[in-house]
């Protein structure tokens, strides 16, 4: 298995989020994913590489994801918040103003002149933290995605993008949840640029991947399962409810798998058995998965309870799904364990691949 690493990764390191009304340390640290590449030299399997995409062919699959008015904020955010007060140098920029939905409400349409205001209409929450290398980071990220799949079209099984900051949780025009772009849609849209006619997306973050969902909830071409924590109670709470099935063309296409918190690996895998047979009744020719790590019983700020030697499990499920399989990294906030974790469900992939 090929490994494509962001030698950019650390240049987005936050200093503070604003976690249930305080502002804390971020979770989202540069460390989760060093230790990944430590377990990976550690217990190798296969080649580490930094990816090597021109810039014509990123920017086209960043493009045929998201909405060039985003592309073009995240882009230029950082100097258009410090052009408004050079002390704003030493701070990340976090959103404090937002559009709500409604028709009659709030507009989305004029975009403003006022950067807090851009801000807050592209971001949807004020836990994901932007600085001075988010855009690089992001950037070399969704390259990371451009090289898995890329290997898989020239014949690979799987290939792993190995990225932060994350990316299912980014739509075509928004970002939180610490991700700014979607780097498993990235992956899914270039599998089908090369004419792969239908592309599975099987996330198995505990938190739902909502820009995902919404990336592909009015195609047929891209089935979008996952399985997370009910929103009711979980981030992000204002989608991924079982109900949601995709809408037009795309009706039927879209699977939520909502379990409570404190759900345990026997109950989470009858609900990835589930997932499974979706995948395989779509008839997909390549996979997607979004591999969050926080179903970890020590995680932070998550709630299910599998075991280091689950994933194991998991690795060897996904494999004898038989198909082409790009994973991409997304949450896991144990950062001691995320690499033991990520690996052995890697490890047991490729042994039963």
């Amino acid at each position: 298995m090929k490994t494509f690493h962001n030698p950019l990764h650390a240049c987005h390191a936050g200093r503070q989020e604003m976690f249930r009304g305080r502002l804390v340390p971020c979770h989202e640290v540069p460390e989760r994913l060093d230790f990944m590449l430590a377990e990976l030299r550690r217990r190798p399997m296969g080649e580490l590489l930094e990816p090597a995409v021109d810039n014509r062919t990123l920017d086209a699959a960043i493009a045929r994801v998201h909405a060039p008015r985003y592309t073009t904020f995240l882009a230029g955010a950082w100097d258009e918040w410090v052009a408004m007060d050079p002390a704003n140098a030493q701070r990340d920029a976090l959103p404090s103003v937002w559009p709500l939905p409604g028709q009659h409400a709030f507009r989305t349409d004029v975009l403003p002149g006022n950067f807090a205001a851009r801000l807050g209409m592209f971001g949807f929450d004020s836990g994901t933290p932007l600085m001075s290398g988010t855009w690089a980071a992001a950037r070399m990220g969704a390259a990371c995605a451009v090289g898995a799949a890329q290997a898989l079209l020239a014949g690979d099984r799987a290939a792993f993008a190995l990225t932060r900051p994350p990316g299912h949780h980014a739509g075509p025009d928004f970002f939180g949840g610490y991700c700014f772009l979607n780097n498993a849609a990235i992956a899914a849209q270039v599998l089908r640029d090369a004419g792969l006619a239908r592309v599975a997306v099987l996330d198995i973050d505990y938190h739902h991947g909502n820009g995902t969902q919404t990336i592909f909830y009015e195609r047929a071409d891209v089935l979008t399962v996952s399985i997370h924590g009910d929103p009711r109670t979980e981030y992000p709470f204002f989608l991924g409810h079982a109900d949601e099935r995709g809408a037009g063309a795309g009706d039927g296409c879209n699977l939520n798998l909502p379990l409570p918190r404190g759900t345990d690996f026997v109950t989470w895998c009858e609900a990835f058995d589930h997932a499974l047979e979706a995948v395989d009744a779509f008839d997909a020719q390549a996979l997607v998965v979004p591999m969050g790590l926080d179903t970890f019983e020590g995680d932070p700020i998550s709630g299910f309870r599998l075991r280091s030697e689950d994933y194991d499990t998991v690795g060897r499920l996904l494999a004898a799904a038989g198909l082409p399989t790009v994973f991409t990294f997304e949450g896991g906030y144990a950062v001691a364990e995320v690499g033991t974790n990520a690996v052995n469900l890697l490890e047991a992939f490729c042994r039963s691949a």
